[in-house]
């Protein structure tokens, strides 16, 4: 005598949503795979090329104005630099520029954009700008600064520039990645130099950080 054996509808409805859970982890695992499959390929063409990071130097860097009024400062300089993209196979985009320059610690002008543009790869770009000062509030301190600068025969001034860019290999283009520019001005500076602006023609190496 054979045995009949008979399913109920609740013991086959939870064996078909097995079936479908089944299906929804191997569709999970699937799109897991290819979506670290990609990732792991572009984390290693991004350390097989490891882009270095832009190259800047200081060409020019004219002081046409600084005036102390009181608590506050009025400063003009024309700044003049080179910037460079050292990759063979890596391009930038720079989003974001800005550029500004500090005495003693002291912001002295303010922030001054440039225009974003695109660097291609092993291009240089001679970038301009004019930072600007009017009426700044500063410490009381910086007008003795300046008068023991005069004293000395020098001036130093650093140029900065913050910013944010983004790296673009073939036609894939990273994330937006902060960086900043430090550079160093050392100008004659004292009573017996002639009247006019104030110009460092150094072509120093500005140290950058992403």
């Amino acid at each position: 005598m054979s045995q009949i054996t008979i399913k109920s509808p609740k013991h086959c409805a939870s064996k078909q949503a097995l079936k479908i859970d089944r299906n929804y982890r191997k569709l999970f695992f699937g799109l897991s795979a290819f979506f670290t499959s990609i990732l792991s390929l572009i984390l290693l063409i991004w350390f097989i090329l490891h882009p270095a990071k832009p190259q800047f130097s200081l060409i020019e860097a004219d002081i046409y104005q600084l005036n102390l009024s009181g608590p506050n400062l009025n400063s003009s300089i024309q700044l003049t630099l080179l910037s460079k993209n050292p990759n063979q196979k890596v391009g930038i985009y720079y989003d974001e520029f800005q550029a500004y320059a500090t005495y003693k610690g002291q912001q002295i002008t303010g922030d001054t954009s440039v225009p974003p543009f695109y660097q291609g790869q092993e291009e240089s770009n001679l970038l301009t700008s004019s930072l600007v000062g009017n009426g700044l509030p500063v410490a009381p301190s910086l007008g003795y600064e300046v008068g023991r600068d005069q004293i000395t025969g020098r001036l130093v001034l650093n140029l900065k520039v913050n910013g944010k860019l983004r790296w673009k290999v073939g036609t894939w283009v990273s994330g937006r990645y902060r960086f900043n520019v430090n550079c160093v001005s050392i100008m004659a500076f004292g009573p017996s130099i002639p009247q006019g602006p104030l110009i460092s023609k150094q072509g120093a190496q500005c140290s950058t950080t992403i």
